[in-house]
């Protein structure tokens, strides 16, 4: 039964990958699976895995290769900050200024540039996290970002409202892209990753600007292995 299922993750990589185009980056979605189908994906040339606990990415990370590059996607703790930041490539989830400067002060204690995008709210939910467009671009026009050195900001993530409403997902993904237009002069030339898009909702993200994709089902299968 493993073989199998391992076999399978290896399929389901290499036909998403061939589905998305080439400048979509594909982050795996690994929370819940075991170390087993992680490894079995990055043998099937996967590097990009998301995780949303961190005590979790830190027992998979030490267990697998160096070369995988982990981002966090989930809803992130300041106190969770420090456990995580020598392991994690991408912090995908920063949604306010006080977690940013948490993120600040570690990065400058291990004298480590620490890679994250901003989380900006778009949902109709108000269970999602995130900065509003307002605020981002009031932060903006104040050059708040600049004051960050260790930080990096690479780009912008959103969540669209859980809805089988397509044309309102359209709309949330092509207002992102709007933002992201709108404020890129305002950082470095590194500032270039928008992502939004996950298994039910990713081409409609492609289509209005997507360049990073967060899948798991697709890849991974819907059970929850317990690792």
């Amino acid at each position: 039964m493993h073989h199998k299922v391992h076999h399978t993750v290896k399929d389901n990589i290499t036909s998403f990958k061939a589905k998305l185009p080439d400048h979509v980056c594909l982050i795996a979605v690994s929370k819940t699976k075991p170390s087993s189908m992680i490894q079995s994906a990055f043998d099937a040339g996967q590097i990009d895995f998301g995780e949303n606990k961190a005590q979790e990415l830190i027992q998979k990370a030490v267990q697998l290769p160096d070369q995988i590059k982990w981002h966090f996607i989930g809803h992130l703790q300041r106190n969770k900050v420090k456990q995580i930041i020598d392991y994690v490539y991408l912090i995908h989830s920063v949604d306010s200024l006080s977690l940013l400067d948490e993120i600040e002060k570690r990065a400058r204690l291990k004298n480590k540039q620490v890679n994250v995008l901003l989380q900006i709210h778009m949902a109709q939910e108000d269970s999602k996290f995130g900065f509003s467009e307002d605020q981002i671009q009031f932060l903006c026009k104040e050059n708040t970002f600049q004051n960050y050195q260790y930080v990096k900001v690479l780009g912008l993530m959103t969540m669209a409202t859980n809805t089988s409403d397509q044309a309102l997902i359209g709309k949330e993904f092509n207002a992102l892209k709007f933002l992201f237009e709108k404020i890129k002069a305002y950082f470095s030339s590194d500032f270039k990753v928008l992502s939004m898009g996950m298994s039910a909702d990713y081409e409609l993200a492609i289509d209005a600007g997507s360049n990073m994709v967060r899948i798991g089902s697709a890849i991974f299968g819907n059970r929850n292995y317990e690792s």
